[in-house]
């Protein structure tokens, strides 16, 4: 029997005006984006609707932003009655498919990333961490060559295993840029630095985990209502406390994004629907396996093409 998962994207995805057509046409949508400033103190509405665009990727904003977009998002796609066997997210997504799944409440949700994403810009000093996507090269190789270039005293380690021969690495900016070269001549064809405040989903990122525990001790978390793929370990998981630990490795370990689609297909999903803004997930899915259905949902137009092809019987 087939199976659905929804994936909610992470950071990348965000854009200016992300959510605002579905927000000005149901009030129900809307009512997100006010929970979401309310909860803040701060008219994060705004910057999602109008910008600026240097402001909404600061990383603080873009995780409250895109978390409340994808629940936005969401709730109106939850009207065609469409429900998913699975739920995961990438990185900060993660997050949105914990809400999804009643770990979190909305507004504990948008709390705890604000809160996440001011710990993971001020855990390393501002231009000594980076991070690079290094492209054609398999992971047993690149891990290689990251653990001999922190032999030399370099920090850097993989961050995201997203899919075959797209794998990002993380660390100081030593780190990288000499685990960049050595990977171009291990074969690697391109490497390409990424414009990111910190680098996220490593070893430099242990203080931010800290802080990051203070925040979810101090929240209510749920079991989740539907299984939830983590990043950290690419399994299905849904008690609460061990949901909570999940969390907190995630900041400083690598995002198994490759190895959890894997797992879900395995587990009998053969249709995958990205519930918020941008196709990035989407892309991913369909380099880790082609046979697999990929649908994108960012507004009411994308909402329907997946809602009309399940009325047809094709999901």
């Amino acid at each position: 029997m087939s199976k659905i998962a929804f994936v909610f994207p992470g950071q990348g995805s965000q854009s200016v005006g992300m959510g605002k057509e579905l927000a000005d046409q149901h009030p129900e949508v809307m009512d997100y984006f006010v929970k979401a400033d309310r909860r803040l103190d701060v008219k994060l509405s705004q910057l999602i609707f109008e910008g600026p665009k240097e402001e909404l990727t600061q990383t603080f904003n873009t995780q409250p932003a895109l978390l409340t977009t994808s629940m936005a998002i969401l709730e109106y796609f939850q009207k065609s009655g469409i429900k998913a066997d699975y739920l995961a997210g990438h990185s900060l997504g993660e997050y949105t498919a914990l809400v999804a799944a009643g770990v979190f409440s909305f507004e504990d949700g948008v709390f705890a990333v604000r809160k996440r994403g001011e710990f993971m810009e001020n855990a390393v000093p501002n231009g000594e961490g980076s991070m690079a996507a290094v492209l054609g090269l398999d992971r047993d190789t690149l891990d290689a060559v990251t653990k001999d270039v922190c032999a030399a005293g370099f920090p850097v380690s993989l961050a995201n295993l997203n899919c075959p021969g797209q794998i990002v690495i993380s660390g100081s900016k030593e780190g990288v840029a000499q685990a960049g070269a050595e990977a171009k001549a291990a074969g690697a064809k391109r490497v390409l630095p990424l414009d990111v405040s910190g680098p996220f989903h490593s070893t430099l990122m242990k203080p931010a985990a800290n802080q990051l525990r203070e925040v979810l001790d101090a929240v209510v978390m749920k079991d989740a209502s539907v299984p939830v793929l983590v990043n950290v370990s690419a399994e299905p998981i849904s008690e609460a406390a061990e949901i909570k630990d999940k969390l907190i490795e995630q900041l400083y370990s690598p995002v198994l994004w490759e190895d959890s689609v894997v797992k879900m297909i395995a587990l009998g999903v053969d249709t995958f629907i990205e519930i918020g803004p941008g196709k990035v997930l989407s892309g991913l899915i369909k380099k880790i396996d082609k046979t697999v259905k990929t649908y994108s949902v960012s507004d009411e137009a994308s909402a329907h093409v997946v809602i009309d092809d399940l009325k047809e019987g094709t999901l």
